[in-house]
């Protein structure tokens, strides 16, 4: 069993192109013998967001704190609040963008252990922004 406080794991900034004042931290994942799924946790900064991308793997996402949006691909763009899940499945285009000046965005992301870094060799197919 693995018991970690999310204030003791340290924060990655997302160095990938497209990405805004983003930071990552991985709680639990491969390092941790995690047999599935990797859990990381981001941290959007006031109008920060990803990159608009895709890749050929689900994740599962819950929205911790904040108020955000999430940028689909041939859908609406949709307000996100604390307690709403989403699901993006593979190849879908989606970008997460903090709408709030002064209040980070955080949220959950789970995705299967291979694909934990979020490394943009492994994870992006596309790198345009919606700024």
């Amino acid at each position: 069993m693995k018991l970690i406080n999310i204030a003791d794991v340290p924060k990655i900034k997302v160095d990938m192109d497209g990405a805004k004042d983003a930071e990552m931290q991985i709680p639990i994942g491969v390092e941790e013998g995690t047999p599935g799924y990797s859990m990381r946790v981001f941290t959007l900064g006031p109008k920060g967001h990803t990159p608009y991308h895709s890749h050929d793997f689900e994740h599962i996402n819950y929205i911790i704190s904040g108020k955000g949006m999430i940028h689909r691909e041939n859908a609406h763009n949709r307000w996100l609040y604390p307690g709403d899940c989403v699901l993006v499945q593979p190849d879908e285009m989606h970008q997460y963008i903090n709408m709030s000046d002064n209040v980070p965005l955080v949220f959950i992301c789970l995705v299967p252990k291979e694909n934990e870094c979020g490394c943009p060799d492994k994870e992006e197919k596309n790198e345009e922004v919606q700024s």
